[in-house]
């Protein structure tokens, strides 16, 4: 996989595969996600395979028909990868690659390659680095032959008969230990900045945190609340690093902290939610969250629940949230809501404020100020705000459900 910087002549030609295994009822028919995940990586997808199975195959996970034809579609468009929508076994992983003769790759090696990119800061890097190592440590069974041979003699490390691979696992877990020994020092520098921000009379300001799916418009968001100019890019996870500026609420308040943090995607590897649990404290520790949401995703709902999952996974699920439909400049005028501010339900039952707002053309952005400052004030969620009336638009319903064009994330 290439550096999505690249030119579209030197990206590398990916197959996509998806298989259905009718146990999922988020599957993407389209592999438009997949699609989006290898061109941020900096691939090019020339073709999609649907698969439909009871269960994957042991060996090949798609079966031995239907990798002869991924097979014939990798030498017919000169294919450099093959990436799969699913999570792959180190055994299938390795006979697919046998198989097909070129590289195969799941859903989360990809993700994680995208984090790799995309890491900037110093802690950024080693979350992204010991993700990648953790997932690395359980595929050490790999065609290449140089994992076959064998150490030994007087003065080669290793010891007499130690094979390569053993010796490369004994590494990765030593790299593994430092690393998590350097994280959990950032985290105790974190804790210690918080306290200090404390003693430095700054316990007033009221914490706020950004999350949402990638490419709902956090960043933008984040930047037209505190004029920051933070990158922000019509991408998959454009930024990666904690960002905490603050910012004015309504006329008259004092003003708050705002964080933008890393967004999340369906089947986030559990171990990038382990390596980022530093970064994702942000979103734990706020006093309130601000849940972005893109108001014209086609898979609205099944991002929503995505986030929510994740949220309940970092024990910030009972955290008091705003819900902020972003992108209201790109709905059609006869999806558009009477009214900008009302309430809605969560996917675990509780009634929370909903905002309409575009970060691009700035409308919404008065009322949501105004929401905050109130529900900074009550101390408690804020179900319909004062002047503003319920919606009769049900937020499940297929009319949400545009295809519509994505803006800044």
């Amino acid at each position: 996989m290439n550096s999505a910087a690249n030119p579209a002549s030197e990206l590398a030609r990916a197959i996509l595969v998806g298989v259905d295994l009718g146990r999922d009822p988020d599957f993407d028919e389209s592999l438009d996600e997949l699609a989006l995940l290898a061109q941020t990586a900096g691939d090019a997808a020339v073709a999609r395979v649907v698969a439909r199975r009871k269960a994957p195959d042991a060996a090949l996970f798609v079966g031995s028909g239907k990798a002869d034809e991924i097979k014939a579609l990798v030498l017919a468009h000169q294919a450099e990868a093959v990436l799969f929508d699913q999570a792959l076994s180190p055994i299938q992983q390795r006979n697919l690659e046998q198989h097909l003769g070129v590289p195969v790759a799941d859903r989360t090696a990809l993700i994680l390659e995208i984090f790799a990119q995309r890491a900037r800061s110093h802690e950024g890097k080693l979350q992204v680095e010991l993700a990648q190592l953790q997932y690395l440590a359980t595929r050490l069974v790999r065609r290449w032959s140089h994992l076959e041979r064998q150490k030994g003699g007087i003065g080669t490390r290793g010891g007499p008969g130690e094979r390569q691979m053993e010796l490369d696992r004994r590494m990765i877990d030593e790299r593994i230990k430092q690393l998590k020994m350097r994280l959990s020092k950032v985290a105790k520098q974190r804790d210690t900045q918080r306290k200090a921000r404390t003693r430095g009379g700054r316990t007033q300001q009221h914490r706020v945190s950004l999350v949402g799916y990638t490419n709902a418009g956090k960043s933008s968001l984040f930047n037209a609340l505190t004029r920051a100019g933070s990158y922000s890019a019509d991408q998959l996870f454009a930024t990666l690093d904690t960002t905490t500026r603050s910012f004015f609420l309504a006329h008259g308040q004092p003003t708050a902290l705002l964080s933008d943090t890393v967004g999340f995607i369906r089947d986030l590897p559990h171990k990038l939610v382990e390596a980022f649990k530093a970064t994702l404290q942000e979103a734990a520790d706020a006093q309130l969250l601000l849940h972005v949401i893109d108001a014209g995703s086609p898979k609205l709902h099944e991002q929503w629940a995505e986030v929510e999952k994740v949220l309940d996974e970092i024990g910030a699920a009972d955290t008091p949230q705003i819900v902020v439909f972003n992108k209201l400049d790109t709905l059609p005028e006869s999806l558009r809501p009477r009214v900008l501010v009302d309430e809605v339900e969560r996917p675990n039952g509780t009634r929370v404020s909903r905002v309409w707002l575009s970060a691009h053309s700035g409308e919404g952005l008065s009322e949501l100020r105004n929401s905050i400052s109130r529900l900074t004030q009550s101390g408690s969620s804020l179900a319909n705000p004062e002047g503003s009336e319920p919606l009769d638009f049900d937020p499940s319903s297929p009319s949400v459900a545009v295809d519509v064009d994505h803006a800044s994330s």
